[in-house]
C-alpha cells in the first residue's frame, strides 16, 4: 500500500473516529502523526516536531488568555455595550458591522490572522450577550477578513501579484481585489440569511462568571477597563503598525493588567482555549508532516496530470480547498501559482480568472477550526456547547469546501474560457 493512501486513509479514519466518539481529534492526529512519519514515511521524531505550529500556538495562548483577562474585569461586556449604541441598539446589524471592519483592516494591510485574531473575542462576546449565532459572528468575522485580503495593499494580495509577476503573466489587481471581496460578500450575506435565526448550540450551564464582568458596561470605564483599553490599542499599534508577533504581545499585555489585579484574575488562565489548541496543533503538525514527505504536492501533481485545462482548472480548485482547510493559506498560494503558471501559459485558460479562483478557493475555507482564523473563532466561543459548536463550524466548513471551489471555478474560470 503507498503512503499516499496510508496518509489520506489516516486521516479519513481520525475523522470518523474524532467525530462519532467523545474523545479530541488532536490526540489522535499526534498519535497518527508518530505512528504513519515513522513506520510508513520514514521520517524521524525530529522531522516530525518541526510541523508544530508554534507561532498559532503562542497566537491563541495570547489571544484567549487576554481576552479572558478583559472579559473578568468587564472591559469586553464595556466594549460590547458601546458597539450597541454605535448600531443604535440594531442587533441584527453587528456582524455586518464586524464584516466591514474585518475587510476594511486586511484591505490596509493588516494579516489576515491577525485581523480575526482582533475582532474574534469582540464578535463572540457580541454573540453571546446579545444572542446572536456565534457561527454567524464569527464566520462573517473571517469572510470579512478575506473580502480584504487582496487588495494590492493586503499581504496576501500583495503576495499573488508578487509571484505572477515574476513570470509573463499579468493580471488585474483590481479584478483580483474584487472577485475575492464579491465572493465573500455573497457568502456572507448567505450566512446571514440561512443562519443568523438558527439557535445557538448552548451550552447546559452557562460559563462561570466572576460577579465583575457587568461593571461600567453601560457607563464609563474604571481604571482597570482604561488599563485595559490601553493595551488593546497597543497591541493593535504593535501587531499592525510594527508587525509584531501578536501572540506575544497579547501576552505582555495580559500578565500586565493580571499583575495589577490578582486576585480577580487569579483564575484567568482557565480562559485558554486548551481543547482547542490541542485540536488544532495535533491536525496541523500531521498536515505538515504530509507537506514534508510530499504526500501534499503528489496530490497537486496528480490533478494537474488529468489533461483537459478546464477539468485541471476546477481540481486545482478542489485541491487548495481542501489542503488549505487544513494548512496555511499563504503556504498553499505560494506553492499552487507556480504549477498553474505552466497550465495557462499551455491553454486558452485565462490567466486572472484562473488565479482569483485559486485564490478564493485557498482562503474561503479558512473557516476551518483546523485553520488559525477557524481556531480563533472556536477558541473564543461562549456560552455554547463546545463539541456541537465544533460540529457546527466542521459542517459549515464542508459545505464551503463542497460548494466554494466550484463557485469559483463557474464564476472566474469557466466564463473567461
Amino acid at each position: 500500500m503507498s503512503a499516499e493512501v496510508i496518509s489520506i486513509g489516516a486521516l479519513l479514519v481520525m475523522f470518523v473516529v474524532g467525530t462519532v466518539l467523545p474523545i479530541n481529534l488532536g490526540i489522535l492526529a499526534f498519535v497518527a502523526t508518530f505512528a504513519v512519519g515513522t513506520a510508513s514515511l520514514g521520517l524521524t521524531e525530529d522531522e516530525i516536531f518541526e510541523g508544530f505550529p508554534v507561532e498559532l500556538f503562542v497566537t491563541i495562548v495570547g489571544v484567549t488568555y487576554l481576552f479572558s483577562v478583559a472579559r473578568r474585569n468587564g472591559t469586553i461586556d464595556w466594549l460590547v455595550a458601546a458597539g450597541v449604541r454605535l448600531v443604535r441598539g440594531k442587533v441584527a446589524l453587528i456582524p455586518w458591522v464586524l464584516f466591514l471592519i474585518a475587510a476594511t483592516l486586511t484591505a490596509f494591510g493588516t494579516f489576515t490572522p491577525a485581523a480575526v485574531a482582533l475582532l474574534a473575542p469582540i464578535a463572540m462576546s457580541f454573540a453571546y450577550r446579545y444572542k446572536i449565532n456565534p457561527l454567524v459572528a464569527g464566520m462573517m468575522v473571517i469572510s470579512g477578513a478575506h473580502a480584504g485580503a487582496f487588495s494590492p495593499l493586503a499581504v496576501s494580495g500583495a503576495l499573488v501579484l508578487g509571484l505572477v509577476d515574476e513570470t509573463s503573466l499579468h493580471i488585474s489587481p483590481l479584478v483580483l481585489f474584487s472577485a475575492s471581496f464579491v465572493i465573500n460578500l455573497l457568502l456572507s450575506a448567505l450566512t446571514y440569511a440561512l443562519l443568523a435565526k438558527r439557535p445557538a448550540p448552548l451550552a447546559e450551564q452557562t460559563e462561570e462568571t466572576t460577579g465583575e464582568e457587568s461593571l461600567a458596561a453601560s457607563g464609563r470605564p474604571d481604571w482597570r477597563q482604561w488599563l485595559t483599553l490601553a493595551c488593546l490599542v497597543a497591541l493593535v499599534i504593535g501587531a499592525l503598525g510594527f508587525r509584531l508577533e501578536i501572540g506575544f504581545l497579547a501576552l505582555v499585555a495580559g500578565a500586565l493588567l493580571a499583575l495589577v489585579d490578582m486576585k480577580r484574575q487569579e483564575k484567568a488562565v482557565d480562559g485558554i482555549s486548551w481543547s482547542t489548541l490541542l485540536l488544532v496543533a495535533g491536525m496541523m503538525t500531521y498536515i505538515a508532516m504530509l507537506e514534508k514527505a510530499g504526500i501534499i504536492a503528489t496530490i497537486s501533481d496528480h490533478a494537474a496530470g488529468l489533461g483537459a485545462p478546464l477539468l485541471v482548472a476546477l481540481m486545482l480548485c478542489f485541491t487548495v480547498a481542501i489542503t488549505s482547510a487544513f494548512a496555511s493559506s499563504t503556504a498553499i498560494l505560494t506553492a499552487i501559482i507556480p504549477l498553474a503558471v505552466p497550465l495557462l501559459l499551455s491553454s486558452h485558460l485565462s490567466a486572472v480568472g484562473l488565479i482569483a479562483a485559486l485564490a478564493v478557493s485557498t482562503t474561503i475555507v479558512d473557516t476551518s477550526p483546523f485553520s488559525t482564523n477557524g481556531a480563533l473563532v472556536l477558541s473564543n466561543a461562549r456560552g455554547v456547547d463546545n463539541r456541537r459548536f465544533y460540529r457546527q463550524v466542521i459542517g459549515y466548513t464542508g459545505g464551503i469546501v463542497a460548494a466554494g471551489p466550484l463557485v469559483a471555478w463557474g464564476t472566474l474560470v469557466l466564463p473567461w474560457s
